[in-house]
């Protein structure tokens, strides 16, 4: 209590001592500059006329695959709008060549282009989310980036064009004859800073066209500083028809300098030959100062970066993850901070501005760079935090209610704790009408801060939010002062006198609030006496101090362990659990102990850790973790199948429209984890693929057990089997030619590796699968969903199938649907 009014003390003081407000959104301070010229090649045509389609379709957050254009294409009733107008509408280009206007705010767009003859080019286009071209998906650029270049080929005649809406209501688009079939395209870097003193290569990346037909492999770049330093690498192979952002080495420099550099980077073959050469800057800094540094994901071997506010002085120091707000780029984040002279901070990009909302891939990059940093700066443990603001606000409150032991205190700025109420969509309210969605939205439970909320209790919290905030209401983080106040013992809460939604810089580097971390130490295990952890899946969090959930029950509900000890008894009540893991030797125990749980004693000793399994309602010890059945470090879920090294592997066999669509497919969704998460995944085709050349990776598998040769080294024992007239799960078999699935099932060979599959029967059913909403961050996708095409026009009515596998990986519980 004396601790608690010290604080609001304080609080009081502080606001005596009145910052100046300053206007503004945070776009305009945080924003990344839009890219707007075209380097890589000549203007072949700019899209000015076209025809829009009004769609009022309202597919909520947690589900949202219906796109009435997808459904034209894929049952072959798409009718081009220059022969049959029907409920298209006349549109044309403003004075800036941009398609925009109140009728682009909810609208497909169709343009078209008469080519004279066949040509491979470049499609450049701002604004929508998604492009197809001549029938087939890719990703468009809906926030507005510049980055999105598109290698295709042009057929002699008429080629198709539609677009879908994007963030802005605006579009703008033309084609493009590369300079080269094979450049480097400035578009997009990731560089790292050199670092003075620092002798050790850093990682960066670059975009590669590659506009054949053919895939490019045994590249090498070499990059070679102004100053004479020069590294080379050999780099990642690069798909037909596609651009992707690949690896190189930026070399160390010899000698101490402070500003800008120039480097060249050259693209070879494996005999030397130069392909393309360009010159790019980076900078050089010393180490003391704001700066950026690279790592390589071990989602998708990536090259990703982080920026740092170094501390003051030398010695081990604290560290503070400050994660940011949408649009919102790491090194300006960092650098809305004043160097301390006792903690380090560390903003983590989310691998965009935008990226995943800070759940998925964006929680992953946050531990990655969390990782990274206590590595590099070698922190002090007990003294870690977390902070952030607006998204970065809700990124606080999920990161600190999912990871219980990882922070000593949290302080979300302008927050939000769940993104699905803050910005809910009436359409996940309508989705509760259909069975089919239970599974789907259970399957993003992970996200549900309020739920989990109590994982709060044994850390700090300090909440700061401006009292005029009209981006982010101030009633949400009222809700969440009022929650705290009912059982956590620690915490702050302070509301900023007339303060927007970004009111300057101390919006973030707040003064009180690192005056909170400092009181604030994570404690040991042996510390810590009771737990109450809660947890929606051990696939995203199963450890509270010295508590880990392996294996639950119902997969995805809510799960909770309420441990406490009492000398040498930790009684225990649980929920949702059937599996669980107690690191005993961290509690500095002696000898025999007894675990009373949920009204059941086990003995076991002290000195080891105990793994309890719950069957036949009877809790008793085992000796290990039967890897073969679902555990923490692999669950399910369908989207937890595109991390761990995730490779691609696209059908080759089939029909020709087999073969087209799949390679498509797969190309289509690396083009989308590259723009939503500054992604590179290797894409490669079911001949190249063999279980030891990529061992213990996971694996998306486009296509079925006919076209896809890659399936039987996989999925032949597989509880769910596709061919061009069937899909059989388990004792089960569902007819049709228009049948598509998503699922996940552990690969075989390997103790953490997965398989999803993407996948359909015949024509229909394969371009059923168009929707690639699990690259997304909020959605909900559970181990296994099958559908019909129908679904991308009606929605949940043409679902087949949905749920969860058992815990040994079998099909007996998932839902079946008329």
């Amino acid at each position: 209590m004396k601790k608690r009014l010290l604080i609001f003390s304080l609080m009081l003081c502080i606001n005596s001592i009145a910052q100046t407000k300053t206007t503004g959104n945070v776009v305009e301070y945080f924003g990344k500059e839009k890219i707007i010229t075209t380097a890589e090649g000549n203007v072949l045509y700019h899209f000015i006329n076209g025809y829009t389609l009004q769609t009022e379709s309202r597919t909520g957050t947690l589900f949202n695959g219906q796109d009435p254009i997808a459904w034209q294409y894929a049952v072959g009733k798409f009718v081009n709008p220059n022969k049959e107008k029907g409920d298209w509408q006349e549109i044309h280009v403003d004075s800036a060549k941009v398609f925009s206007g109140k009728p682009m705010r909810s609208a497909f767009l169709y343009t078209q282009y008469n080519a004279s003859k066949e040509q491979i080019v470049l499609l450049e286009t701002t604004g929508g989310t998604r492009t197809y071209i001549n029938g087939l998906p890719h990703e468009g650029d809906h926030y507005d980036f510049g980055y999105t270049l598109i290698p295709f080929k042009l057929k002699k005649g008429v080629n198709e064009f539609v677009y879908t809406k994007g963030r802005f209501g605006r579009v703008k688009s033309k084609i493009i004859v590369p300079s080269k079939s094979i450049q480097f395209t400035k578009r997009d870097l990731t560089l790292p800073d050199v670092i003075n003193g620092e002798k050790d290569d850093k990682w960066a990346s670059i975009r590669v066209i590659n506009a054949t037909e053919k895939e490019l492999k045994n590249l090498v770049i070499t990059a070679t500083l102004s100053s004479g330093e020069k590294a080379t690498y050999a780099t990642d192979a690069i798909m037909p028809m596609f651009v992707r952002k690949v690896k190189f080495k930026v070399p160390a420099a010899k000698a101490d300098f402070t500003g800008e550099l120039k480097m060249e980077l050259t693209l070879a073959d494996k005999n030397g030959k130069i392909i393309d050469k360009t010159e790019i800057s980076i900078q050089q800094r010393a180490a003391t100062v704001h700066h950026e540094r690279t790592f390589v994901s071990k989602v998708d071997n990536s090259v990703q970066y982080y920026s740092i506010a170094p501390a003051l002085g030398s010695g081990q120091k604290a560290l503070v993850l400050s994660v940011h707000g949408a649009s919102v780029e790491a090194r300006n984040q960092a650098r809305a901070y004043k160097q301390k002279d006792w903690v380090h901070i560390v903003a983590a990009t989310n691998r965009r501005p935008f990226g995943f909302n800070w759940e998925d891939w964006g929680r992953i990059d946050a531990l990655e760079v969390l990782a990274q940093a206590k590595k590099v700066f070698n922190t002090i443990p007990a003294q870690t935090y977390l902070t952030g603001h607006s998204m970065g606000g809700h990124g606080t409150w999920f990161l600190g209610t999912t990871y219980p032991g990882k922070f000593a205190a949290i302080a979300p700025c302008a927050s939000y704790p769940d993104i699905s109420m803050y910005g809910s969509d009436k359409g996940d309210e309508m989705h509760d009408m259909f069975k089919a969605f239970e599974p789907i939205k259970r399957s993003a439970n992970s996200g549900r801060v309020k739920s989990i909320v109590q994982n709060l209790k044994q850390g700090g919290v300090y909440m700061l939010h401006g009292d005029a905030d009209s981006t982010v209401p101030i009633s949400q983080v009222r809700e969440m002062r009022q929650i705290l106040g009912t059982f956590h013992p620690n915490f702050c809460y302070y509301e900023y006198p007339g303060g927007e939604h970004w009111y300057g810089d101390h919006s973030v580097d707040w003064f009180p609030i690192f005056e909170f971390f400092k009181r604030q130490t994570i404690p040991a295990n042996k510390e810590v006496k009771e737990i109450d952890f809660h947890t929606a899946t051990p696939a995203v969090s199963s450890t509270d101090y010295w508590i880990k959930l392996q294996q639950q029950i119902k997969p995805f509900d809510f799960s909770n362990i309420n441990a406490k000890i009492d000398k040498q008894q930790i009684n225990i009540k649980t929920v949702n659990v059937s599996i669980m893991e107690l690191d005993l030797a961290s509690l500095d125990l002696k000898g025999e102990i007894t675990l009373n749980i949920d009204d059941q004693l086990v003995k076991t000793t002290s000195d080891k850790k105990a793994i309890l399994n719950l069957k036949d309602e009877k809790w008793a010890l085992i000796n290990e973790i039967n890897t073969a059945e679902k555990y923490a470090e692999r669950q399910g879920g369908f989207k937890f199948a595109f991390d761990n090294n995730v490779v691609f592997v696209y059908a080759t066999g089939g029909s020709e429209s087999d073969r087209e669509w799949y390679l498509n497919r797969a190309r289509f969704d690396s083009e989308t984890f590259y723009y939503r998460g500054n992604g590179s995944i290797d894409v490669i085709s079911d001949k190249e693929f063999s279980l030891e050349k990529y061992k213990d990776r996971n694996v998306v598998l486009y296509g079925n057990a006919l076209n896809n040769s890659a399936w039987k080294l996989l999925l032949q024992n597989a509880p769910i089997q596709i061919d061009n007239q069937q899909i059989k799960v388990g004792e089960k078999t569902l007819k049709g030619d228009d049948l598509a699935a998503y699922f996940v099932v552990p690969r075989n060979d390997s103790k953490t590796a997965m398989v999803g599959v993407v996948g359909g029967t015949s024509e229909k059913g394969m371009k059923a699968t168009w929707a690639n909403n699990y690259i997304s961050g909020i959605t909900g996708f559970p181990d296994v969903m099958i559908f019909k095409a129908d679904l991308l026009l009606n929605g949940l009515p043409a679902m087949k199938v949905t749920g969860f596998f058992d815990n040994d990986w079998s099909a007996t519980t998932l839902a079946f649907f008329n």
